[in-house]
Protein backbone atom coordinates (compact mmCIF):
# COMPACT_ATOMS: atom_id res chain seq x y z
CA UNK A 1 0.00 0.00 0.00
CA UNK A 2 1.22 3.64 -0.74
CA UNK A 3 -0.45 6.40 1.63
CA UNK A 4 -0.13 9.93 1.24
CA UNK A 5 -0.70 12.34 4.17
CA UNK A 6 -2.64 14.82 4.61
CA UNK A 7 -0.64 17.85 2.90
CA UNK A 8 0.66 15.75 0.06
CA UNK A 9 -3.02 14.95 -1.14
CA UNK A 10 -4.02 18.44 -0.47
CA UNK A 11 -1.37 19.65 -2.94
CA UNK A 12 -1.35 16.65 -5.84
CA UNK A 13 -5.33 17.67 -6.30
CA UNK A 14 -4.32 21.00 -6.31
CA UNK A 15 -1.44 20.41 -9.03
CA UNK A 16 -3.96 18.45 -10.56
CA UNK A 17 -6.62 21.33 -10.94
CA UNK A 18 -4.43 23.80 -11.74
CA UNK A 19 -3.48 21.33 -14.74
CA UNK A 20 -6.75 20.98 -15.40
CA UNK A 21 -7.16 17.31 -16.66
CA UNK A 22 -6.01 13.65 -15.20
CA UNK A 23 -6.81 10.77 -13.32
CA UNK A 24 -4.23 10.82 -10.46
CA UNK A 25 -0.86 10.66 -9.98
CA UNK A 26 1.91 7.71 -10.66
CA UNK A 27 4.67 6.90 -8.30
CA UNK A 28 7.58 4.97 -9.73
CA UNK A 29 11.66 4.79 -9.84
CA UNK A 30 14.01 5.43 -12.54
CA UNK A 31 17.89 4.21 -12.60
CA UNK A 32 19.53 7.15 -11.28
CA UNK A 33 22.59 8.77 -9.27
CA UNK A 34 25.10 6.97 -7.04
CA UNK A 35 23.22 4.86 -4.81
CA UNK A 36 20.87 3.30 -8.15
CA UNK A 37 17.28 4.69 -7.56
CA UNK A 38 15.56 7.74 -7.87
CA UNK A 39 11.48 8.48 -7.59
CA UNK A 40 9.52 9.52 -9.90
CA UNK A 41 6.05 11.45 -9.32
CA UNK A 42 3.82 12.19 -13.15
CA UNK A 43 0.76 12.84 -13.38
CA UNK A 44 -1.58 9.91 -14.69
CA UNK A 45 -3.61 10.92 -17.79
CA UNK A 46 -5.68 7.97 -17.70
CA UNK A 47 -5.82 5.03 -15.61
CA UNK A 48 -3.14 2.63 -16.62
CA UNK A 49 -3.76 -1.19 -17.27
CA UNK A 50 -2.31 -3.97 -14.49
CA UNK A 51 -1.15 -1.20 -12.44
CA UNK A 52 -2.02 -1.04 -8.68
CA UNK A 53 -4.07 1.58 -7.62
CA UNK A 54 -4.75 3.02 -4.38
CA UNK A 55 -6.96 6.00 -3.18
CA UNK A 56 -5.86 8.55 -1.26
CA UNK A 57 -8.82 10.74 -0.06
CA UNK A 58 -9.93 10.82 -3.49
CA UNK A 59 -6.86 10.66 -4.91
CA UNK A 60 -6.15 7.79 -7.31
CA UNK A 61 -2.52 7.03 -6.70
CA UNK A 62 -1.06 4.38 -9.41
CA UNK A 63 1.96 2.09 -8.89
CA UNK A 64 3.46 -0.55 -11.43
CA UNK A 65 3.88 -4.22 -10.44
CA UNK A 66 7.87 -3.04 -11.31
CA UNK A 67 7.78 -0.79 -8.91
CA UNK A 68 5.37 -2.54 -6.24
CA UNK A 69 8.29 -4.33 -4.50
CA UNK A 70 10.46 -1.59 -3.42
CA UNK A 71 7.47 1.26 -2.89
CA UNK A 72 4.86 -1.24 -1.01
CA UNK A 73 4.39 1.03 2.89
CA UNK A 74 5.96 3.78 1.25
CA UNK A 75 4.71 7.15 3.01
CA UNK A 76 4.63 10.51 0.38
CA UNK A 77 4.54 13.70 2.43
CA UNK A 78 4.39 17.50 1.12
CA UNK A 79 6.70 19.32 3.33
CA UNK A 80 8.72 22.38 3.31
CA UNK A 81 11.99 23.29 4.89
CA UNK A 82 13.08 27.07 4.50
CA UNK A 83 12.99 28.61 0.97
CA UNK A 84 12.28 24.66 -0.28
CA UNK A 85 9.53 22.53 -0.34
CA UNK A 86 8.38 19.17 -2.52
CA UNK A 87 7.09 15.94 -1.95
CA UNK A 88 8.75 13.71 0.36
CA UNK A 89 9.05 9.86 0.19
CA UNK A 90 9.62 7.69 3.57
CA UNK A 91 10.53 4.55 2.34
CA UNK A 92 10.59 1.08 4.88
CA UNK A 93 12.06 -0.24 2.01
CA UNK A 94 15.11 1.79 1.45
CA UNK A 95 18.73 0.20 2.26
CA UNK A 96 20.30 3.38 1.73
CA UNK A 97 20.19 6.95 0.50
CA UNK A 98 22.96 9.22 -0.90
CA UNK A 99 24.16 12.27 0.86
CA UNK A 100 22.20 14.74 -1.59
CA UNK A 101 19.26 12.60 -0.83
CA UNK A 102 18.39 12.49 -4.67
CA UNK A 103 18.93 8.32 -5.33
CA UNK A 104 18.47 5.49 -3.09
CA UNK A 105 18.85 1.66 -2.78
CA UNK A 106 17.04 -1.14 -1.61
Amino acid sequence: MITLTPTAVEHAKSFLAKRGKGVGIRISTKPNGCNGLAYVLEFADQEPEAFFEFNNDGLKVFVGPEDFVNLNGMKVDYVKKGLNEGFEFINPNESGRCGCGESFSV
